[in-house]
């Protein structure tokens, strides 16, 4: 039985990892070699375009962090999270996400499914 809930802190961790290295085994870990990401902004494939897309994120936000924005739910190796992002300590997250992540057999991520409910204008 898959821990959902770990696999969102390790997904959300990843997402923080401000070490390329460090951020690239991360994802190595977490994905698929094939995997995939694909948001509103972003659709891409394979380890280093999913490294690049979180580097991205984290270039266009410095100095904020993603936590989850609740709990984590899951069956069938489907689950779903809301995500937020802020400057650390922030009250109120300047950013809020919705994924869907799909995993594979071993447990790995084969492709996540991201919506965007709360953009900065």
């Amino acid at each position: 039985m898959t821990d959902y809930t770990a696999l969102a802190e390790r997904y959300i961790a990843a997402w923080n990892e401000r070490d390329a290295e460090a951020r690239a085994k991360a994802v190595a870990e977490l994905w698929t070699e094939d995997g995939g990401y694909t948001d509103p902004l972003a659709a891409v494939a394979g380890h280093e375009g999913i490294a690049a897309v979180i580097a991205g994120a984290q270039e266009m936000f410095p100095g904020f962090v993603f936590t989850l924005g609740g709990p984590v739910d899951g069956h069938h190796h489907i689950a779903r999270f809301t995500w937020h992002l802020a400057p650390e300590g922030a009250a109120e997250p300047v950013v809020i996400g919705f994924d869907v992540v799909a995993l594979a057999e071993d447990g790995r991520i084969r492709n996540v499914y991201g919506f965007l409910d709360k953009v900065p204008a």
